[in-house]
């Protein structure tokens, strides 16, 4: 089994799902008011947009003009015909690149937005690539997995430390401030966030035929984090942080 395999059998079990990560509509709408008043018509990039649930909430709750990015296409199609059924074709663009490598010039956008998806470039990578391209008065609204607990369990550590190394919120809002960033506003999202995503996603493993290729080794690693989600859950959780940059660093 190739590496490529187990990635388009777990791209084959998140599909067609309303959200590539935990959060909600709620979340979204309370993020988006810790991030003060925007322009009329605000200029939004959503990073690591998957299906695009934070694109459609955004352009028709304020008007905003979305720019889109994943790397993963058929999403940018699923959040395209959401967009047409929704009459938001003019509304949002969709961008097939890396959200570590973006072509945007300095100063593009109002809003940068990215809710659990900052993890794949870490979070300190994400602070110090995306604040070149808010323009004056902009804010970046992003979204990181940490620890809730001074002291996580052995089996909570164990798990996150073969992912993603977590911090506490402490560090996280540190290194915000470090980064050149005010911080506007800090929310912890509710148990129920994880609930709307892994609950889809339980229910498409469920269903899943193990024995296409990739889908055995999907499965488990898909598996595995759920289940230390119900065991270690209240040990760790994804917070959003609403940043607005301070003075030029040199």
């Amino acid at each position: 089994m190739t590496d490529n395999a187990m990635f388009e059998a777990f791209m084959t079990l998140h599909r067609g799902l309303p959200r590539q990560g935990p959060g909600s509509d709620a979340t979204t709408r309370h993020l988006l008011s810790l991030a003060g008043p925007l322009p009329r018509r605000p200029r939004v990039l959503d990073l690591g947009c998957g299906p695009g649930r934070a694109s459609l909430l955004l352009a028709a709750e304020c008007g905003a003009q979305v720019t889109a990015v994943d790397l993963y296409e058929p999403f940018l199609a699923e959040l395209r015909s959401a967009a047409g059924a929704r009459g938001l074709d003019g509304s949002i663009r969709t961008v097939e690149g890396d959200m570590g490598e973006l072509p945007f010039p300095d100063g593009s956008f109002d809003l940068v937005w990215a809710e659990s998806s900052a993890y794949s470039i870490g979070f300190d990578t994400a602070l110090d690539r995306w604040r070149r391209l808010l323009a004056p008065g902009g804010a970046l609204v992003v979204t990181e997995c940490e620890w809730t607990t001074e002291e996580p369990s052995l089996g909570g550590r164990a798990f996150w430390d073969r992912h993603y190394a977590l911090r506490g919120r402490a560090e996280n809002t540190a290194a915000a401030v470090s980064a050149g960033y005010a911080v506007l506003g800090v929310y912890e999202q509710p148990a129920s966030d994880w609930d709307e995503y892994y609950g889809p996603l339980a229910a498409r493993a469920d269903a899943a035929d193990p024995a296409t290729p990739g889908m055995e080794q999907a499965l488990a690693a898909t598996r595995e984090e759920i289940a230390v989600r119900a065991e270690h859950g209240t040990e760790y959780g994804y917070t959003g942080y609403v940043l607005r940059p301070t003075a030029v660093l040199s």
